[in-house]
């Protein structure tokens, strides 16, 4: 894998501003691919939907509403009662929503739905060529590399790993897409959003500076659980309650904080070298599972510049969801489109924003219809993996490397050979200063 940084010593003014005309090309491919999806016409998107939970059964939806001659073809997921709920939804709003049928998209699975904890391999058998995985994150690294495998071109929740060792998978995944030019774009929707992408630009091409630092925040109450129920095995357990199993969701600041990280990846235009974090749980409820209530994270980013992440979990508390960099000649406030607190770009409707989970998904069709695919795999990859830094050092209380993570750790939370039957316990809590750095 390869690191974005910066050479040691260089200016960041100049690391920057030899991003910023991707910077400009990219606000550039937001406008124009839009256009080009709505004008491209024929070329049918076959979409095969792998992962048929709240978050796949939305990216259905807002695939069907991106742009025409789109197609769900084929749906998966290891449960029969998500897969009915979701084929009922979907084939419902492609009946009923005006823009759907305006764009003359259409739900044709009849015969292509499949169960199991090996129906995505059914689906990548079909003759779907858009790939949605939404699947609970542990399972993405194996389920990218058999879509690339199988020459589909794909959108990607995030994040797409839980551990060192499947962010390995992903980038290996990354390089052989590259080289079959398949399209890939990842659901950091941010990165599709008018708003950011001219806010970001502005700072790209030097509007607060040199950036010395900054903080991003996802501040909230207890999200969800499950408890257990009568006849669920152990695994089937820990896949319906995935958000509090860290295999499967890579606690929260993986799964939930990394697009607040990847926005700062992005601003910077690199990745930390380091990070030193802390955090921990209150919750006792054994539906918890064994995440945490909190984490604070100082990342150092080459040129020593530090952003501060903290990410919070527990209700009755201040709420914040942020991203901010401060620079030599001010600073911008990314999330509200702010530079020294003037606007940098339109908010909302009126501004031409569209709906970023449906814009992520135009912005990739007309890529592909283009000829000119979009490949997000290796950003949000490395976004994943900063997130995954800052939960190591949490759960050990140990500085964690880029470097460590990448050519030394070897963490791999998957379980073998999973099924049913398996006997699956939870893991204990990790404790600082006890737990190992692996």
């Amino acid at each position: 894998m390869s690191s974005t940084a910066s050479t040691p010593g260089a200016s960041r003014r100049d690391f920057l501003k030899n991003t910023a005309a991707a910077g400009a090309a990219a606000v550039a491919a937001h406008l124009s691919l839009a256009s080009a999806a709505r004008a491209a016409g024929d070329d049918v998107i076959k979409v095969g939907l792998i992962g048929c939970g709240g978050r796949g059964t939305g990216a259905g939806e807002n695939v069907l509403q991106s742009a025409k001659g789109v197609k769900i073809v084929a749906l998966g997921d290891a449960f029969p009662n998500r897969l009915n709920g979701c084929r009922r939804r979907l084939e419902d709003i492609a009946k009923n929503d005006e823009k759907i049928k305006e764009l003359g998209n259409s739900v044709e699975v009849e015969g292509r739905c499949f169960t199991g904890l090996d129906a995505f391999e059914h689906v990548l058998k079909t003759d779907a060529n858009y790939i949605i995985l939404a699947t609970p994150p542990g399972f993405r690294p194996t389920h990218l590399q058999a879509a690339v495998a199988a020459g589909k071109n794909i959108f990607t929740e995030k994040p797409v790993g839980t551990d060192t060792a499947g962010i390995r998978k992903v980038f290996d995944a990354y390089e052989e897409a590259k080289k079959k030019n398949l399209a890939i774009v990842a659901g950091t929707q941010r990165r599709h959003q008018k708003g950011y992408l001219e806010t970001i630009k502005q700072i790209h091409d030097g509007a607060i500076g040199e950036i010395l630092g900054g903080h991003c925040h996802w501040n909230q109450g207890i999200l969800w659980a499950h408890a257990r129920e009568p006849g669920w095995s152990d695994l089937e357990y820990q896949m319906r309650n995935w958000y509090n199993f860290v295999w499967l969701c890579g606690d929260h600041i993986v799964e939930q904080h990394v697009h607040n990280i990847d926005v700062m990846n992005w601003a910077l235009g690199s990745h930390p070298v380091k990070a030193l974090g802390m955090g921990f749980r209150t919750r006792t409820d054994p539906k918890y599972g064994h995440i945490y209530d909190f984490f604070s994270t100082g990342f150092e980013y080459p040129n020593g510049v530090t952003v501060l992440s903290t990410c919070r979990q527990i209700s009755n508390c201040a709420n914040s969801i942020s991203e901010t960099v401060r620079g030599t000649k001010g600073s911008s406030q990314i999330d509200r489109y702010t530079i020294n607190g003037k606007p940098a770009a339109a908010r909302g409707r009126r501004g031409g924003e569209t709906n970023p989970y449906v814009q992520e998904h135009t912005d990739l069709i007309a890529s592909i219809r283009k000829g000119q695919p979009l490949n997000e795999l290796k950003q949000v990859a490395e976004s994943t993996l900063t997130a995954i830094m800052g939960r190591m050092s949490a759960y050990t209380g140990k500085e964690v490397t880029w470097d460590f993570v990448t050519n030394k750790s070897r963490e791999n939370l998957m379980p073998e050979k999973l099924s049913f039957e398996m006997s699956l316990s939870t893991p204990p809590v990790a404790v600082p200063g006890k737990t190992p750095l692996v």
